[in-house]
């Protein structure tokens, strides 16, 4: 009992409410920045040790193996350790084991480590691609597809219900996705999302064996809960059963994977679902400082229809930093340079290549900054790239620790023993000059820093402690800091955060990007947006450059920063000259307004076709089936899907508005200077008769 206080000390009075709330449901709207991790993980320590659940009999659940990593850690520290924090598969995945054989009267199938092959095979099967990216593709629809409880005869109706950018034919994927089923079932393998599927289905149909898990399984946490799918959402079901012991944590401004499936209505209709329930907004942000926090609720606040479980404004708890900066470069490698000369000038400052990131919406803009950090000579690491724990440096390293173990006297500079053992796979006192080998010292003076980490929270450990400690990390891909700049996707950096953060390539086509086509599409990337602010801690710059490399200036900057830049910045206010006619492209553009009957035009797929639902369409069917036949080719070609090219929404545009130069075609909604330098000349070829690539 004696822990108790200590549990509840330097909590702020929502997360204290949070934590000392009584068993049973338990809503938290958990803004960014707002300690929901620490929250969370106090509540489950202080109901453990007021003796209302035992540790083994609470399953906490998130959705990356580095969080659920970070979740049992702090818990360890927390005296609660023996407590299941589990990503929704590994949990799966290690009832299914235990259950399996009871109800099959088999062993477990495998779980399959070449799910790519089995689409493709599927894929030849019913004559579709085989090339590398169209089955890539394929699979992604089949995943889509078993999240949300979808079947392959199911597939074509919901598909179009959703609209989904489908890669092929709906029918033809339908039968692709049979034909994978089929041959994944005759191999008896198991894909990840069959995990889930088979353990909902053992607790459903066994009531048996669903009270032998309730009985052991009491208390339920459920971490980034507006991420879960219609698949996931029902092996929570299952596991809970008709009880209440139900924590859940979320933010629904975060959701950005509704691609995948996932949805915040669970979320945001938790407190209708259980009346009762104990419903905590955590607002004050302890990440970022009040300036970082308020362009953040600037982005945010712009989102259209907001549910109320969505209407949280961050609170500033910091001390003032830096205004968010904001540029506008002439191309990319212009961008990209001057974002590496402000790097070097933070790390001049003292700030640490770790503790800054450069995010980008897709992983082809990494291209241009690792060369210009290369250039440089600044280190970075690109996340979603190796992982650390497979580096040969690494493994030659845990290898060599693991064999030191047994030769260890207990010595109680844990660090330096480390250091010691090290130095026999190559670590030196002082760092190479640069190139592989800085990079490879890099990752052992993180083995050390982790080393120095563990001796500070856990005084007595030794080398064995320490070894145990990276094992579980490797096994959890909960890797330590590694020194150098973090290049990474909107979508990689969630749940991150660093001093200083770059948010690059902000131009319309990338965020939002082209294929947005839809109002809920286009708020889904204003969140990616939100989400990129929100991972800055002091330093926030965003950027956008009006060119490729050398390519023609036909880009616009993001829709999403109209009424972010200030009043006083250069790209707002009025110029001169030759500043006039640059500037005033970046004013706040007249609201878009219809070519037929003059109405202003609200809805996203309105504004691209430049005119209101309602009135007439002139579309050049001729035209449109043209264009539709030439982008199957080009994307055939590129081996990409056809909405990669163009979506159908803009080729339905370019038919009906028939734009007979670049100016023109660029001036449709969602054709950025990207797509005119690869399928300009081409479509507008199209409008005048001529035949494409004839110009």
């Amino acid at each position: 009992m004696a822990e108790q206080p200590r549990l509840l000390e330097g909590l702020d009075p929502e997360q204290r409410q949070a934590v000392i709330a009584p068993r049973g449901p338990v809503c938290v709207l958990a803004g960014a920045g707002t300690g929901k991790t620490r929250t969370i993980t106090h509540r489950i320590a202080y109901l453990v040790q007021r003796g209302l659940v035992a540790p083994q009999q609470v399953l906490a659940v998130t959705f990356t193996a580095r969080a659920a990593g970070e979740m049992r850690t702090r818990l360890r520290g927390l005296n609660a350790a023996g407590v299941q924090a589990q990503t929704f598969h590994a949990a799966a995945f290690r009832q299914l084991r235990y259950f399996w054989p009871r109800v099959h009267e088999t062993q477990m199938w495998q779980l399959t480590d070449n799910k790519f092959r089995l689409v493709m095979q599927a894929a030849n099967k019913v004559g579709l691609s085989t090339e590398k990216e169209d089955v890539r593709d394929v699979a992604g629809e089949i995943e889509w597809a078993k999240s949300s409880l979808i079947s392959p005869e199911q597939y074509p109706a919901a598909a179009a219900a959703a609209g989904r950018d489908v890669p092929v034919l709906p029918e033809q994927l339908s039968k692709a996705f049979a034909a994978y089923e089929q041959i994944k079932n005759r191999a008896q393998a198991l894909d990840f999302d069959d995990l889930l599927l088979h353990i909902a289905a053992i607790l459903e149909d066994s009531p048996e064996i669903a009270e032998e898990f309730r009985s052991r399984y009491r208390s339920f946490v459920v971490d980034e809960y507006q991420d879960v799918n219609p698949l996931q959402q029902r092996v929570l079901d299952a596991w809970v059963g008709n009880r209440d012991d139900l924590t859940v944590v979320g933010d629904a401004n975060q959701t950005i994977y509704s691609f995948a499936g996932a949805s915040p209505k669970w979320l945001i209709a938790f407190p209708r679902r259980f009346p009762d329930a104990t419903v905590v907004r955590l607002e004050r942000d302890y990440r970022s400082t009040p300036q970082v926090v308020a362009l953040a609720n600037q982005v945010i606040s712009a989102a259209r229809e907001r549910p109320a479980g969505t209407r949280l404004k961050l609170v500033g708890q910091r001390p003032d930093g830096p205004r968010p900066e904001f540029a506008e470069y002439d191309d990319e490698t212009a961008e990209a340079e001057a974002v590496a000369r402000k790097i070097a000038q933070l790390a001049k400052r003292g700030v640490a290549l770790s503790e800054i990131a450069v995010l980008f919406r897709v992983n082809a803009q990494s291209e241009v900054y690792e060369k210009a950090l290369a250039d440089a000579e600044i280190p970075y690491q690109v996340r979603g790239g190796e992982r650390f724990f497979a580096r040969a440096e690494v493994r030659q390293a845990m290898v060599t620790l693991r064999t030191a173990v047994a030769r260890d006297d207990g010595a109680q500079d844990l660090p330096g023993t480390v250091r010691d053992v090290l130095r026999e796979v190559g670590l030196t006192d002082d760092p190479p000059a640069g190139g592989s080998a800085r990079e490879r010292w890099e990752s052992l003076i993180a083995l050390v820093e982790l080393a120095e980490e563990l001796a500070a929270t856990v005084p007595d450990a030794d080398l064995a402690r320490y070894v145990a400690e990276l094992d579980a990390r490797a096994e959890s891909q909960h890797p330590p800091t590694v020194e150098g700049v973090t290049l990474a996707s909107l979508h990689a950096a969630k749940g991150l955060e660093w001093d200083a953060v770059f948010l690059v390539g902000l131009v319309e086509g990338t965020l939002p990007i082209q294929h947005a086509d839809t109002d809920a599409a286009i708020e889904e990337e204003r969140r990616l947006l939100y989400v990129g602010v929100t991972r800055a801690r002091e330093h926030l710059s965003l950027s956008w450059a009006l060119a490729r490399a050398g390519g023609r200036r036909f880009r616009r900057r993001s829709r999403f920063l109209y009424n972010l830049v200030p009043d006083e910045h250069p790209a707002a206010l009025p110029g001169r000259g030759k500043q006039r006619e640059q500037l005033s492209r970046l004013a706040k553009p007249p609201k878009p307004r219809c070519r037929i009957c003059n109405a202003p035009l609200a809805g996203t797929m309105d504004i691209k076709l430049g005119r209101c639902a309602d009135c007439p369409s002139d579309v050049d069917e001729d035209l449109l089936s043209q264009l539709k036949a030439w982008r199957s080719e080009r994307a055939r070609q590129l081996k990409v899907p056809a909405y990669v090219v163009f979506t159908d929404a803009t080729l339905t545009a370019i038919a009906e508005q028939r734009p007979l130069d670049e100016s023109a075609l660029v001036g449709i909604s969602g054709i950025g200077a990207s797509k005119v330098q690869k399928f300009g000349s081409d479509v507008l070829a199209l409008i005048q008769g001529e035949r494409p690539g004839a110009r």
